[in-house]
């Protein structure tokens, strides 16, 4: 019983290193490889609602959004590609908020074309009580975005960045109408002579 165990031991032992060493044989791709691999295109930026209420406080929160696509430079088909944006007010070192996001898996990008649109929105942003208070807040200011790409175990490789828009996408909702018609006011009724 002792000796089962033991071969146990060392066979798990002996798969340990194998994968060790097996990982160790693979190579990642560095960050040219990946720029020669990949690029991105057809970039867009807006705000987007994240939270929103009029009742019984009234809350808007927008955040910053960046929708792109992904154009395979190679001969070969790409999988397993991880985005990261990070958005940050322009000139500061502090971020924003982030996205990370596995965009390109299984069925990968075939050669020399493209991947469906992605879109990655800020996990924070900012906050007002209706569109028309984000005019004046100090805290809307202009803001970028920064694109890493991640292939095959590769460091987050710099794609490139962008000014966020200051387009909204979003729409408060509009009162309904409370004037009361009479029933059957819309009914015409004929001419009295």
């Amino acid at each position: 019983m002792k000796r089962t165990r033991f071969a146990s031991g060392a066979a798990l032992a002996a798969a340990a290193v194998i994968a060790i060493l097996g990982q160790t044989g693979c190579k990642s791709m560095n960050d040219e490889e990946i720029k020669a691999s990949i690029e991105i295109t057809d970039v867009s930026t807006n705000w987007t609602m994240k939270e929103y209420r009029q009742w019984p406080n009234p809350k808007l929160t927008l955040v910053p959004t960046v929708t792109f696509r992904i154009h395979n430079l190679t001969g070969e088909t790409l999988k397993y590609i991880n985005i990261n944006a990070i958005f940050r007010a322009e000139n500061s070192v502090e971020n924003l908020g982030d996205h990370f996001k596995a965009v390109i898996r299984d069925e990968g990008i075939p050669p020399n074309d493209y991947s469906p649109y992605i879109t990655l929105k800020s996990n924070f942003g900012v906050s007002g009580t209706t569109l028309n208070s984000f005019q004046n807040n100090p805290f809307w200011q202009i803001h970028e975005v920064r694109l890493f790409a991640q292939m095959g175990g590769s460091r987050h490789v710099p794609m490139g960045e962008w000014k966020v828009s200051r387009d909204i996408d979003f729409k408060e909702d509009t009162a309904v109408p409370t004037d009361k018609k009479e029933p059957g006011a819309d009914k015409l009724e004929p001419e009295k002579k």
